[in-house]
């Protein structure tokens, strides 16, 4: 039985992770079974956007490096995941009519219909990153796949997403750089949304925030499938950043402090004591620390909920807040975020892990694993042509391979 190779590059603010994997192709269930992993230091990097090429590439060089080795073998694509704050997103609706005669919808007036839901006006300097149905509706009635139906009206949602392609051009720049291809670009939350949430909960109504280094990103899913998506330029580097400077610290050692010793919400017992740290015996107060994390977290997980599309998110959200990303390690952050939204907030770690992938069950690799997890969902992907050559008549050719 032949393998397919998947490979996945997570290219964050504080790491590069590369995660190289194999699936049979005859599978029905799709397992994955992950036979590389390579993680660096990112470098040229920040809140997720590329400010130097030459350092940037050569992260990436090296955490895919690591994942050859492990693996074997030579990785010649992968899917790449793409956030920052030039992210746009926006929910538009198509209808047309159905005039030929017996009213059977076609995939022409499928394709009519998207046309008109993707009109929105994109800059020149953007580019659409993903066009994802929603929901179909033939004469008022939702359906599953209209193609071969009866009726007088088509009508089709979809959520659009759109990227600066600028932004999008220096990060494929490093990648295509070291001599890989890109099989697709892919918006980080939906493919950490892949790797943490259950299909019930996307039913149910449900959102997502990666709490990363440079930006957190966020998707809302409502009736199983993504109903809004945005990125927030705060992160776990600000709480590090809040650290070094109300306890006048270097950034790394109020880095390497939150790590070990930060809590959201240190209980009543917590001693009062001092934590020592670094070659110097630097001491700072534990109080101190967690007051700090607290004020922070606090402020980040209110602006989350400020992303939320609507106000009435009790009953539109019912399934509550998956927080994953490196912060989400945090002790106690679920405990503050149910405080704070009333209602369910778990701590999402990446499922169906396979192979040498136990370090993968922490939360910050919920991405990494995602950008696999897409293949595997989404099979009418096609391989991405180079930014600047992407378009709506790509964006067809993959939607439509789905409905033949």
């Amino acid at each position: 039985m032949r393998r397919i190779k998947i490979n996945g590059i997570d290219v964050g603010t504080t790491k590069v992770c590369s995660i190289m994997a194999t699936m049979d192709e005859r599978d029905e269930n799709k397992n994955l079974r992950i036979v590389g992993v390579g993680v660096a230091p990112s470098h040229g990097l920040e809140k997720a956007l590329v400010t130097n090429v030459k350092e940037a590439k050569e992260s990436i060089r090296q955490s895919v490096r690591r994942a050859e080795q492990m693996a074997g073998y030579k990785m010649e694509s992968a899917y790449v995941g793409v956030t920052g704050r030039h992210i746009n997103s926006v929910n538009n609706n198509g209808t047309v009519a159905i005039t030929r005669n017996g009213q059977l919808v076609r995939s022409d007036d499928l394709k009519r219909a998207f046309k008109v839901a993707w009109s929105v006006k994109v800059p020149s300097e953007r580019q659409l990153l993903h066009v994802i149905p929603r929901s179909f509706v033939v004469d008022g009635q939702e359906v599953n796949n209209p193609v071969g139906m009866h009726g007088f009206a088509l009508n089709v949602e979809a959520h659009v997403v759109t990227c600066a392609i600028t932004s999008v051009q220096n990060l494929t720049k490093c990648i295509m750089g070291i001599g890989i291809d890109i099989n697709d670009l892919i918006l980080e939350p939906l493919a950490s949304a892949a790797a943490v949430l259950t299909e019930e909960e996307k039913q149910s109504g449900v959102m997502l925030a990666d709490i990363g280094g440079g930006t957190t990103d966020i998707a809302v899913f409502k009736d199983g499938s993504i109903y809004h998506t945005s990125v927030l330029p705060v992160a776990g580097r600000q709480v590090s950043q809040d650290i070094a400077t109300g306890l006048g610290l270097s950034f790394d050692l109020a880095e390497e402090m939150k790590k070990k010793y930060a809590t959201v919400m240190p209980t009543d017992e917590k001693s009062d004591g001092d934590i020592t740290i670094g070659e110097n015996g630097h001491s700072v107060s534990s109080t101190e620390l967690c007051n700090i994390v607290y004020a922070r977290i606090e402020e980040l997980l209110r602006l989350i909920v400020l992303e939320l599309p609507r106000s009435d998110y009790t009953k539109f959200i019912p399934a509550g807040l998956v927080l994953t990303g490196g912060t989400a390690n945090l002790p106690g952050i679920a405990e503050l975020g149910q405080e704070i939204i009333r209602l369910p907030v778990r701590i999402g770690n990446p499922i169906e892990r396979y192979g040498v992938s136990d370090v993968l069950s922490d939360p910050a690799y919920a991405t990494s694993i995602g950008l696999l997890h897409w293949k595997t969902q989404n099979p009418s992907t096609m391989r991405a042509a180079p930014i600047q050559k992407q378009g709506l008549p790509h964006i067809l050719d993959q939607v439509f391979r789905f409905f033949r």
